[in-house]
Formats: structure tokens, sequence, C-alpha cells
């Protein structure tokens, strides 16, 4: 039987077993407040600490407002948030993450602000994260990297709500890496913002180090857009207009001054050629090693257990 539900809220899980009782209480407390139905579909994203534990326990203390997932080992934010949307039955979808810097308060901005336009997609942004500086320079990095090469309307968040609709759409496009908002924005380029508030991290530390931020952009980059192959093609030409420009030099001087072309331009030529063809083999092998990876139907998450 279908269940009518207003709102199901996904969370992505990770090392987080502190903070997950007081995330769905104050979430229960958000949606009791604005009279409408919900469920919270937890996906455990193969973490060392006891997540899935609180989580079965909080499962058996609310039954019928939770959904648990647990996925056999790490895969990913994007990759577990993917996964709960296939178990979610609301009439919108909200994201929202484990570690309570988003305060679940902040869920009836996201609803007001749907009220006002009904867009499809509703992302929180923030004005001042509270994240480490160093933290804060990486991901504004990601951001902004992400937001040029997509050519995005604005700039995403984890923290956002979108119509069921929409995400039977992106549904069908799995694959092993997943980045939801760009999938998003393969189907709607009506997006609406609304500023919500960024809380210092309670306790633990972030998923995400520098390092996986970087793979994570790159991925991005590699996956969903041809900019490796533009500067690959750019390159060349420009490579190729010089050669060219020197080979004409050289000609003009041997015809004029009887100079030899010489040992070293030969070797120059052979050199700058030979780097040139390596270097755009080494973009077209990623991307060759990627359409394996998708051709191989590689899956995006495993599930270990489901309790509903």
């Amino acid at each position: 039987m279908q269940k009518n539900i207003d709102f199901s809220v996904i969370v992505p899980v990770f090392n987080s077993q502190q903070t997950l009782v007081e995330l769905f209480s104050r979430t229960a407390e958000t949606f009791g407040r604005l009279n409408v139905s919900f469920e919270v579909i937890f996906v455990e994203d193969g973490g060392s600490d006891q997540s899935w534990e609180v989580i079965q326990q909080l499962k058996n203390q609310f039954t019928e407002q939770i959904i648990a997932v647990k996925l056999s080992k790490n895969y990913g934010q994007h990759n577990a948030i993917f996964c709960g949307m296939g178990f979610a039955s609301g009439n919108f979808i909200i994201t929202l993450d484990d570690d309570l810097q988003i305060p679940p308060e902040e869920i009836e901005k996201l609803i007001l602000a749907y009220n006002e336009k009904e867009s499809d997609l509703v992302y929180g942004f923030f004005k001042r994260k509270k994240h480490s500086f160093i933290r804060n320079i990486a991901s504004r990095f990601v951001k902004k990297g992400a937001k040029k090469v997509l050519d995005a309307p604005g700039e995403g968040s984890s923290f956002k709500m979108i119509k069921a609709e929409l995400v039977k759409k992106i549904l069908t496009h799995p694959q092993e890496f997943v980045f939801i908002d760009e999938l998003l924005l393969w189907y709607t380029d009506d997006v609406a913002f609304c500023e919500v508030r960024h809380e210092k991290r309670q306790s633990g530390k972030s998923g995400y180090s520098k390092l996986k931020l970087f793979r994570l952009f790159t991925n991005l980059v590699i996956y969903y857009t041809t900019v490796p192959l533009k500067m690959m093609t750019i390159v060349g030409f420009l490579t190729s207009f010089f050669a060219f420009g020197f080979a004409i030099y050289r000609i003009y001087r041997k015809m004029n001054f009887n100079v030899p072309l010489g040992y070293t331009s030969i070797i120059v030529t052979i050199l700058i050629s030979t780097g040139i063809l390596l270097f755009s083999m080494g973009i077209l092998g990623e991307y060759l090693n990627r359409i394996y990876k998708v051709q191989n139907r590689k899956p995006p998450f495993s599930i270990r257990k489901i309790l509903k």
C-alpha cells in the first residue's frame, strides 16, 4: 500500500552516532509544528562507529516515521542520497546532512521558499559556513568550480528540497559516480534559493577531507563535462600553431642564412610532439576508463539491510 506522505527527508549517515537522536527529534518537532506528514530515511554509508545501532533503536521507537538502509561499504554522500531516493514516498524530498550543522528547523525556510515560487528545486545556501578556514577554501573551490563547469544557475548545497516528479526522473540514471545536483539540472532550470543558517559542528569531523573534495571535483569534471577534451583540443591547436610558426622560421633561416636546422631543433620538436600526444592520450584514457565502468554497469550502491 502506497503511503501518502508530504515530505521525505533523506539523511546520509557517516560516523554520526552522537547527533542522530537529536537530529530526528528536532526534525519531528519541525514537521509537527507545520502539521504535515513526514518520513526520515537514514542511509548508513559504511561508517566505523555505532551509527547503525543508533538508527536501529530509533527505528524500533518510531516505526512509521523511519526507514533505515545500511550500505555494504562507503560509497559517498551523493550515492547514499541517490539510494535513499529510491525509498522515498513523499511528495517532496529533502536532503539533510547528519551533523546538525544545518539545523533541521531550517526545513521550514525551504518550504516557505517553495510556496512563494513553486519551483521544482529549492536550495538552501549559506552566507557563511562554520568550517575551518582551510576546509572553507577547499569547499569554496569545489562549489565555484562546479558552478562554472556545469553552468549552474547558482551555488548548490547538500540542503535542498525536490519535487518527487523530478526525483523519479533522475533515478533512471544509475552509475558508479553520481552527482545529484548535475542530474537535477539536466531536467529543470526552475530553481529557487533561500538563505539558511550553518552552525559549528558539535562532534566528530567531516567525512570530506581535502583529498576527497579534490576527487569529487575531478570525477565531476570528467563524468559530467567535456572540459578536458576541450582543453586537449585548445592545447593541441596552440602547439600546432607555434610548431608551424617555428618551422617557417627555421626554413626562412635556412634559405636566407644557410643555417643548419641542427640536432637540437629536431629533438625539441620530437619532445614537444611526444609530450602533447602523451597528455592527450592520458585524458582519453580517463574517459575510456569511465566509459568502461558505465558500460560495465557497476552499481552506485549495494544494500546490506533494510528496515521498513
